[in-house]
């Protein structure tokens, strides 16, 4: 060793002496200090240190070709930072880099499918993690029927990315398997097979333009049952135990937002009973909701041709939710069918 190295090893003795600092600590000090003053947590918190803000996280995931990317494009044009095909196991760390980046980056979203299918094992694990953590999180699904994917890959002549040597319906059914487990999680399911695209961009807007998240949201949807039952519900009603308006010549030609319809419904025996208990039931299903933070909920309402019955019932519905303090939006899907 030179004189040098003497004098400087000397000298830095004196300075931890002096400062009461051993080597090991002023190393962890460091390494929580960032050139951009960003804090990381290294599980030793500084006292008094500013704690930073997690951002709100959006999970939107689905079918191909049932819409991810023009749910993605609407968030991202209402602010948030959009992140498209990141692989699952690297959600955390964009959670905590949009920590570090001092309020610039409030709200993320992440779009997760199929491309990235080496990685989706992954996304159990993420989601633990991202919950021990105490992140706000949702998930949206993006769901459309067999028939609405196959017409939409042909007519962009594009192969599905899970189809192989086989045919665009193989495709599909296996990323529904593969998709399952995530759909029954997800908070919010849209039914993307009759919408078109700006459609689409106002379910987005409707559920996330708000300045402050409501408790709770509510779809309320009236529908015909020989049209099919909608997939993105949550809670399903049959107001077909009603006499039909469709069988009084005077009332046919009209719906259910027809005072005289909605007038000849309610007066039917039932009606207003099934009003009244439903909507203490819907009273415990909500509070179940909010407790277990689901933030958004499907309510279909059907009845036949979902022209009569299943619309009258569903604006009263709607009506006795938003008493109640639940935003609340009203759907008439098969109204005009006939």
């Amino acid at each position: 060793m030179t004189e040098h190295d003497t004098r400087s090893a000397a000298e830095r003795n004196r300075a931890q002496q002096q400062t009461g600092e051993e080597p090991a600590e002023r190393a962890a000090s460091a390494d929580q200090r960032h050139d951009d003053g960003a804090q990381v947590s290294t599980g030793k918190e500084t006292a008094g240190a500013p704690e930073a803000a997690i951002p709100e996280l959006v999970i939107i995931s689905g079918m191909s070709g049932a819409g991810r990317s023009t749910a993605a494009k609407c968030l991202e044009d209402l602010g948030w930072f959009v992140v498209d095909n990141l692989p699952p196991a690297l959600i955390p760390t964009m959670v905590e880099l949009g920590a570090r980046s001092q309020g610039n980056v409030a709200r993320i979203a992440v779009v997760v499918d199929v491309r990235g299918r080496r990685f989706f094992d992954n996304l159990r694990e993420s989601l633990a993690d991202l919950d021990a953590r105490g992140v706000t999180r949702r998930i949206v699904f993006l769901e459309s029927s067999d028939e609405a994917l196959v017409r939409r890959f042909e007519s962009v002549r594009r192969p599905h990315p899970l189809q192989g040597d086989g045919r665009i319906v193989d495709g599909i059914a296996a990323e529904r398997e593969l998709l399952r487990e995530l759909r029954g999680d997800a908070d919010l399911v849209i039914d993307t097979s009759s919408l078109n695209v700006h459609e689409l961009r106002a379910k987005m807007d409707a559920q996330f333009a708000g300045e402050e998240e409501p408790e709770l949201r509510a779809t309320v949807m009236s529908f015909g049952y020989k049209y099919g039952l909608p997939v993105d519900a949550d809670l399903v009603v049959d107001c077909r135990f009603l006499p039909n308006p469709h069988w009084v010549p005077e009332l046919r030609p009209y719906t259910g937002l027809n005072e005289e319809v909605s007038g000849y419904v309610f007066n039917q025996p039932g009606a207003k009973e099934f009003l009244d208990r439903y909507t203490e039931l819907l009273q415990l299903v909500a509070a179940g909701y909010r407790r277990e933070g689901k933030r958004y909920v499907t309510i279909a309402v059907g009845c036949t041709g979902g022209k009569h019955r299943s619309v009258a019932m569903s604006e009263k519905l709607a009506g006795r939710l938003a008493a109640e303090g639940v935003e609340t939006v009203v759907v008439h899907r098969d109204m005009g069918r006939e």
